[in-house]
C-alpha cells in the first residue's frame, strides 16, 4: 500500500474524495506522516488513532456500511416494474388512440431508462452516486433516438411533434437582433441613454458566465478555453447573415461576452480547478466518523469528486494529438452552434424550458466525454473509444443533420467576401504553422520510453481506483458482515 502511495504522489494525483471527521486531524498524509509516536498530539486520554485508519488498507476505502444504497437492486426494480405493468393491464381500456400513443411511448421510455439505470456499467464517475451518470448515459440514447427519428420527418412535422411536448412550441418565432445603436452612451434618449446597455443583459450574461464556469471544469486547461472562447466569438461574426441572434456590437462580442462572461467564468473554473487539484482526497464510511459535524461533512464531500485527475492536453506532443485537439476545438464549438441553430429551425424560443433542458444534459454527456477522451489520447493502454464519446459524436452530428435538412435555405446563404477571405486567411496560417512546427522546426514535446511508462503507471493506478472504490461493485448485503462492523463499533466505544 506504501508503494502504491508513493506512486501517486510521484505522479501528483490525489487519491479519493471525502473529508475525514474531525478538522483538527484533516492533514495531508502524503506530507505529514503523524502515526509515529514524535509526531503524534499530546492528549489527556486515550483517543482514536485517524491517521493509523487512513494508511491501513482495509479502512482507507469504503467500509461497506451503506452498501444497501450502491447495489443495482435488479430484482426489485423487476418486481416494482411488473407491478406498474399489472396495474396498467388491469385497467379498463381507454379507446383514445391519440392518449394510448403517448402513455404507450412514455412507458416504453420509462422502462428503457429504468433498464439502462439498473444494468449498464459504470463510467469514469462515481459521484454523487453512479446510477446518476447511468441515467444521463441512458438519457443520451433516448436522445440520439429522438434525434435520428426526427431527422426521418419534415419540417414543418418535426415542428408539430414538439407541439405534443409543450402546445406552445411549433409556432413562428422572431430572432432578436442584438446589433444597431452599437452607441454606449445614447444622447438621443437623455432619459435613459444606457439603454443599449441595459438591452443586452439577458438571459445568456449568466448562461454565458456559469456556463464558462462549468466548461472550464469539463476541459480543464486554461488554453483550450480561451481559444474555444474566442473562437466562438469570431464564428458569430462569420454567422450573422445567416443568424440574426448573432448579430452584436462590438462592445458586446468582447467586452460583455468574451471578456466579462467568459473570462470571469473561466476565472472561477481555473480556482475551482485549482481547489480540486490540490485537494487531499480521503475517502472514510460514515459510520465511522464519530461527530455529526464529521457525518455532515462527509455527506456534503459526497458531491465532490470521486478520484481527480488533471487533463494535460499536451496538443504539441505529436502530430496526432494535434489534430486530435483541433477535433475536439471544432466538436465543441459545432455543439455550441447546434444551440442557435436548431432553436431557430424548429421554433423553439431561447427561454423555453426545452432549450435548458438540452443545455442541462450536454453538460454531463461532455463531462464524461472528455474525461473518456483525454484518457484514450493519454492511457497507452487505453484501445477503445468511450461509449458516452461514441454517444456525444453522433448527438452532434445528428443535430447538425437535422439542422442542414430543416433551414437548409439558412445554412446556404452566401457568406460575405470579407468572412472568406477572413477564414481562407485563418486556414492558411494554421497549414503553414503545422507543417513549420511538425515538420521544419519541430518544437515537440520529446516522448520517450520513460514517459510512456509513467502515463502507464499514472493510468494503472486511475484505474486501481475506480475498480476497487466502484461502489455498484462493493459488497453485497452479508449479514454477518453488518453484525462484525456492529460489534467492532461496540468494542471501540468500550
Amino acid at each position: 500500500m506504501s508503494n502504491i502511495r508513493n506512486m501517486k504522489r510521484k505522479e501528483g494525483m490525489k487519491d479519493l474524495d471525502g473529508d475525514i471527521g474531525d478538522e483538527d486531524f484533516s492533514r495531508d498524509v502524503s506530507s505529514n506522516d503523524l502515526s509515529g509516536p514524535e509526531h503524534s498530539p499530546v492528549t489527556s486520554g486515550p483517543v482514536h488513532d485517524w491517521e493509523a485508519e487512513k494508511t491501513t488498507e482495509t479502512d482507507f476505502f469504503d467500509d461497506g456500511t451503506m452498501t444497501y444504497f450502491w447495489r443495482a437492486h435488479t430484482l426489485t426494480t423487476l418486481v416494482f416494474m411488473i407491478c406498474f405493468l399489472l396495474y396498467e393491464a388491469l385497467t379498463p381500456p381507454d379507446e383514445d388512440m391519440v392518449d394510448n400513443t403517448k402513455r404507450g411511448l412514455v412507458a416504453s421510455v420509462s422502462a428503457f431508462i429504468l433498464l439502462g439505470v439498473t444494468v449498464t456499467p459504470d463510467g469514469p464517475f462515481k459521484r454523487p452516486h453512479p446510477a446518476i451518470w447511468r441515467f444521463t448515459f441512458i438519457i443520451s440514447i433516448v436522445y440520439e433516438l429522438g434525434l435520428i427519428f426526427m431527422l426521418y420527418q419534415s419540417a414543418s412535422g418535426a415542428r408539430q411533434l414538439l407541439k405534443h411536448i409543450d402546445p406552445k412550441l411549433g409556432k413562428p418565432m422572431e430572432e432578436k437582433d442584438y446589433g444597431g445603436n452599437c452607441r454606449l452612451y445614447d444622447d438621443d434618449n437623455p432619459e435613459d441613454p444606457y439603454h443599449n446597455i441595459w438591452d443586452k443583459l439577458d438571459l445568456f450574461v449568466p448562461l454565458h458566465f456559469f456556463g464558462w464556469w462549468l466548461k472550464t471544469l469539463l476541459l480543464r486547461d486554461w488554453w483550450l478555453c480561451w481559444v474555444i472562447s474566442v473562437m466562438f466569438e469570431i464564428l458569430e461574426y462569420t454567422l450573422e447573415h445567416q443568424l440574426p441572434n448573432f448579430s452584436e456590437c462590438w462592445w458586446d462580442h468582447w467586452i460583455m461576452d468574451a471578456l466579462l462572461c467568459n473570462g470571469l467564468g473561466i476565472f472561477c473554473g481555473l480556482q475551482s480547478l485549482k481547489y480540486f487539484s490540490m485537494k487531499t482526497y480521503h475517502w472514510r464510511g460514515l459510520w465511522n466518523i464519530p461527530t455529526y459535524r464529521g457525518k455532515l461533512r462527509r455527506i456534503m464531500a459526497q458531491f465532490g469528486p470521486y478520484v481527480w485527475v488533471d487533463f494535460d492536453w499536451k496538443p504539441l506532443s505529436s502530430l496526432g494529438r494535434w489534430f486530435s485537439m483541433l477535433g475536439i476545438i471544432a466538436m465543441f464549438l459545432l455543439a455550441e452552434l447546434n444551440t442557435f441553430y436548431l432553436k431557430f429551425v424548429l421554433w423553439v424560443e431561447p427561454g423555453h424550458w426545452a432549450n435548458l433542458v438540452r443545455l442541462a444534459f450536454i453538460l454531463p454527456w461532455g463531462a464524461v466525454a472528455l474525461r473518456e477522451v483525454f484518457q484514450f489520447l493519454d492511457d497507452p493502454d487505453c484501445m477503445k473509444f468511450g461509449r458516452q464519446s461514441w454517444l456525444f459524436l453522433a448527438i452532434v452530428t445528428t443535430e447538425l443533420l437535422i439542422v442542414i435538412k430543416f433551414g437548409w435555405e439558412t445554412v446556404t446563404i452566401p457568406f460575405p467576401s470579407h468572412v472568406v477571405t477572413l477564414w481562407m486567411a485563418i486556414f492558411l496560417i494554421l497549414v503553414l504553422w503545422t507543417v513549420w512546427n511538425f515538420y521544419i522546426d519541430p518544437h515537440t514535446f520529446k516522448v520517450d520510453s520513460q514517459d510512456v511508462e509513467r502515463r502507464r503507471e499514472h493510468w494503472s493506478q486511475v484505474r486501481a481506483i475506480e475498480t476497487k472504490l466502484s461502489p455498484s461493485e462493493s459488497t453485497l448485503f452479508i449479514p454477518k458482515f453488518f453484525f462484525d462492523k456492529f460489534l467492532q463499533k461496540g468494542n471501540k466505544e468500550d
